[in-house]
Parts: structure tokens; C-alpha cells; sequence
């Protein structure tokens, strides 16, 4: 699945993270960060960095979900 920049900024949001957490827990540049951040639509990186994003954020608890309206949602605890 694709990631968008909006879709950075939400779960940014769901979690309360700032861009250098994003930076920190991903192991991405915080200036790769606020670059991506900026555009609009499908990120222009490197897929290791944008899986290297998504990673740090499943692992905060981050579902992406998408087409053909792509957003996200935190994921339901486990039972």
C-alpha cells in the first residue's frame, strides 16, 4: 500500500508524536521528515525510508488503511 503525506500527518496526530519522535523511533532524518511532510500525495522516497516510517508507526499502534480513501486508524487493543 502507498503512504501519502497526509497520512504521516494523522497518525502523527493519533499519537501525539512530534516530528523528531517520528525521526527518532523510525531511525529516518528529521529533515526527510519535514521534506515528505511537505509534499502533497504518494511520497517521493526511498521505499526503505517510507517502510522504515510505517514500521515505527504500526509499532506505535498505527494501522494504515486505503483504497481507495486512504487514512488511518489506531489499532483496537488486543482481547
Amino acid at each position: 500500500m502507498l503512504v501519502i503525506a497526509r497520512q504521516i500527518k494523522a497518525a502523527r496526530s493519533l499519537i501525539g508524536w512530534e516530528q523528531h519522535e517520528l525521526a527518532l523511533n523510525s531511525g529516518v532524518a528529521i529533515s526527510t521528515v519535514r521534506r515528505l511532510e511537505g509534499l502533497n500525495g504518494v511520497l517521493g522516497a526511498h521505499f526503505s525510508t517510507i517502510q522504515k516510517i510505517r514500521k515505527a508507526f504500526e509499532c506505535a499502534g498505527i494501522e494504515f488503511i486505503g483504497d481507495p480513501n486512504p487514512g488511518v486508524r489506531l489499532k483496537a487493543p488486543p482481547d
